[in-house]
């Protein structure tokens, strides 16, 4: 039961809890009792995985989309009320002299990761966009240089810089985005490896740089960042990995040939782990599947959509 101070020493209770609050210094004992008898409501601790949706790749030799933001920890969690889940989109690759799109947030709770900075287009000169980690810069052909975009504390880092014609790498969930320096597009940020699954899976890698008059070009890095596409091709970029968040790669170009659009960024993916006591009503509009438990727990995947959820 509750207990109250009583000069110092802690006596004994003189207050009965309900079902919605307790008043008084608690033990485990007494929480344990208590939720039993369903007279205090239930707490307990849920493992989570948000990932945003990366950022598209710029197009004509631009920089590679950043990974979506990255947030993985506990949340407590009380039975019966409903959480909000949103799984972000992937932004859009950027036309043959466009830039990239930014990626879709996405939400867990009051949690919130930040979608990926787009990959800005060549010869633009334009520092990329920021996001959960940031969008890599657009390369210029006359050889000025621009910055990448920084990217959100705590869920990614930075896109690489542009020098000259190659474009800069989207940053990752792991390490910044690669700066494009003359003949060699930059390479994308590696992303983040979890277990909450059971099975180690990287994710939110950020997207290559293209290259606008020599054929290196950025890869996509670890974590479903896409490859910028081959110089001179006119097209080829690929998108970030479903579900991963990666950045899209981004296009390259060559004078006299048609320049090549950016690819799309990854969707990204809320994980929820929990006690397998515990069971999960999915609200309409959100697509998850829960696996058999294992190990004394359920996890339950979320691959698309906005509905809400709450556990019984």
């Amino acid at each position: 039961m509750a207990r109250l101070t009583n000069g110092g020493i802690i006596g004994k209770a003189t207050t009965t809890p309900s079902s919605s609050s307790a008043v008084g210094k608690w033990n485990l004992s007494d929480q344990n009792i208590y939720s039993n008898q369903n007279i205090w409501a239930r707490l307990g601790v849920i493992e989570y995985l948000i990932v945003a949706g990366g950022g598209g790749g710029g197009g004509a030799g631009g920089g590679g989309g950043g990974a979506g933001g990255y947030l993985a920890n506990f949340i407590n969690y009380t039975l019966g009320n409903s959480l909000t889940i949103t799984v972000g989109a992937g932004g859009g690759g950027g036309g043959a002299t466009g830039d990239g799109g930014n990626g879709n947030n996405s939400v867990f709770s009051t949690l919130t990761s930040i979608g990926g900075g787009a990959g800005r287009a060549g010869d633009g000169n334009s520092t990329g966009a920021t996001g959960g980690s940031g969008g890599g810069a657009g390369s210029k052909s006359t050889g000025t240089n621009a910055s990448g975009a920084a990217g959100t504390s705590g869920q990614g880092n930075s896109g690489g810089g542009a020098v000259g014609s190659a474009g800069g790498g989207g940053g990752g969930a792991g390490t910044v985005g690669i700066g494009g320096i003359t003949g060699t597009g930059g390479n994308g940020g590696n992303g983040i490896s979890s277990s909450i699954t059971g099975t180690s899976v990287t994710r939110a890698g950020g997207g290559g740089g293209g290259n606008h008059f020599s054929s290196t070009v950025g890869l996509g890095g670890s974590g479903g960042g896409g490859n910028a596409g081959p110089y001179g091709s006119g097209g080829g970029a690929t998108a970030g990995t479903a579900n991963t968040g990666g950045g899209g790669g981004a296009g390259s170009g060559q004078t006299g040939i048609t320049n090549a659009p950016g690819a799309a960024g990854g969707s990204g993916i809320v994980i929820l782990r929990y006690p397998d006591t515990l069971t999960i009503t999915i609200g309409a509009g959100l697509t998850g599947a829960t696996p058999a438990a294992s190990g004394g727990f359920k996890v339950t995947t979320f691959t698309a959509g906005t509905g809400t959820i709450s556990f019984a």
